[in-house]
């Protein structure tokens, strides 16, 4: 398999800050590699045969979980699905002492979920398993911004662009609680990309443009003016403590894309979604279902291929140490 493997030194997959260009191009060279595994009529490698991996999420979630799974069983690793409701967790023992006792049994990768930001890089400090961040409150979600940079470069040739150097990527809805928007903008910047942050006052992240190095707009019209990419988010109900919106369904008139709206963006624009998609409020089904611009479902594909790159590299295969 070609890789570049030796470019590859973390122990950890925490976020996309800090990713060099270099890491990233790693990531993504070895994701393409394993991508056609999951093409092949028996879909199993023995890669990682002999490996374990453990995951633990505290928060639900499907794809991401399940590519997870996906990744593990396909390169044949040993996968464990930890159930939080009947972890230790739940009879008052603290978070790192349970994943202190996960790694007394010498697992090779635990990947998690947490609604608390920045609690990987805090376990990351105290732990000697290699972690793969897959989602920490409004923090990161790195391999959600690998997959998507990934199916923005299979696109690029369609653009007629040979780099994301001039891409223009809007970033629309709810930013504030969107740690796939905060990934994204930080690894499509180091790639060259302009990105913009879209949506209302009240669903933006205070100093988002010198915190991202992006530009900010609050009208969506104004955002998907000429834009190569449109990548749409969900309104995150459960992380809103009060109100932010006078109603959903004038954020869906105001905010949600239809196919009237895409035509402000290039001609040749591909439409992103993280999921799950809530069809009606931020994109309309018309959007989420032509064939010619939604590329959706190409993003969970190459979730799964992303994945597996990332537990490559961190099981230490062509890794140099």
């Amino acid at each position: 398999m070609r890789t570049a493997g030796n470019l590859w030194t973390r122990k950890h997959l925490l976020g996309m800050a800090g990713l060099s260009k270099e890491e990233i191009a790693t990531l993504l060279d070895t994701a393409v590699s394993l991508r056609e595994v999951n093409r092949r009529e028996i879909k199993k490698v023995p890669t990682l045969r002999g490996k374990t991996i453990i995951n633990l999420f505290f928060e639900n979630s499907t794809r991401t979980r399940t590519s997870f799974e996906l990744a593990g069983k396909r390169m044949s690793a040993d996968v464990i699905n930890m159930s939080v409701a009947s972890s230790s967790v739940q009879k008052g023992e603290t978070l790192l002492d349970t994943l202190a006792n996960l790694q007394a049994m010498n697992p090779d990768v635990v990947v998690m979920r947490h609604p608390e930001s920045g609690v990987l890089q805090f376990l990351a400090n105290h732990l000697n398993t290699a972690l793969v961040n897959a989602g920490d409150g409004r923090h990161e979600h790195p391999t959600q911004g690998l997959l998507d940079i990934l199916t923005i470069q299979d696109h690029l040739p369609l653009l007629e662009r040979d780099s994301f150097s001039g891409l223009v990527v809007a970033i629309c809805g709810d930013v504030l609680h969107s740690r796939v928007a905060r990934s994204n903008a930080l690894g499509l910047k180091s790639l060259g990309a302009e990105v913009r942050f879209v949506g209302p006052s009240t669903l933006m992240p205070n100093q988002a443009e010198e915190a991202f190095g992006v530009t900010v707009h609050h009208r969506l019209e104004e955002g998907l003016a000429g834009a190569h990419v449109v990548m749409m988010l969900r309104l995150q109900n459960e992380r809103m403590n009060s109100p932010y919106l006078p109603s959903v369904r004038e954020y869906a008139e105001f905010w949600g894309l239809t196919r009237n709206r895409l035509r402000l963006a290039d001609p040749k624009a591909i439409v992103m979604h993280p999921g799950p998609i809530n069809r009606g409020v931020e994109i309309s089904s018309e959007v989420v279902d032509d064939p010619d611009r939604s590329v959706i479902l190409e993003q969970v594909a190459n979730g799964l291929a992303v994945r597996m790159a990332v537990l490559y590299l961190l099981c230490g295969s062509g890794v140099r140490r």
